[in-house]
């Protein structure tokens, strides 16, 4: 169950920092503003500002998901260092998973959006929890 919620984790992480890559840098290229529903060119440039801010989001907490994944995957079990390590996990891949979650109930345009971001740090979560306390 470890190794599948690091795998999880990990996956949950680069997920991320894709998302980075088209918010912060690449938001106002026609091919990553149609994927995020937007009308028109003049739309990206107007809602850039807010992308890159969102976008940074999404990196700080693919860092955190990384850095817990490193944390667990080199320390012995019950260390601090491995207990730092599920900290940040649990936290980071949290709040992708809530995040996800308010993104769903945003309405149902965008539910195939949530279940993508959602669903690696759902399968992170749950099977740290069951190697933890099952």
């Amino acid at each position: 169950m470890i190794l599948a919620s690091l795998l999880f984790a990990f996956l949950a992480a680069a997920l991320h920092v894709y998302i980075f890559s088209m918010e912060s840098l690449t938001w106002t290229r026609p091919a990553t503003w149609k994927r995020f529903g937007l009308a028109s060119q003049a739309d990206a440039e107007t809602t850039k500002p807010l992308a890159y801010n969102q976008g940074f989001y999404n990196l700080f907490l693919a860092i955190g998901a990384f850095a817990g994944v490193s944390c667990v995957a080199f320390a012995p079990q019950g260390s601090v260092q491995a207990v730092v390590g599920w900290t940040l996990i649990f936290s980071c891949c949290g709040s992708m998973l809530l995040a996800a979650a308010v993104l769903a109930l945003s309405g149902r345009k965008y539910l195939r959006a949530a279940v993508l971001q959602g669903t690696t740090p759902l399968l992170a979560v749950v099977p740290g929890l069951i190697a933890l306390f099952g």
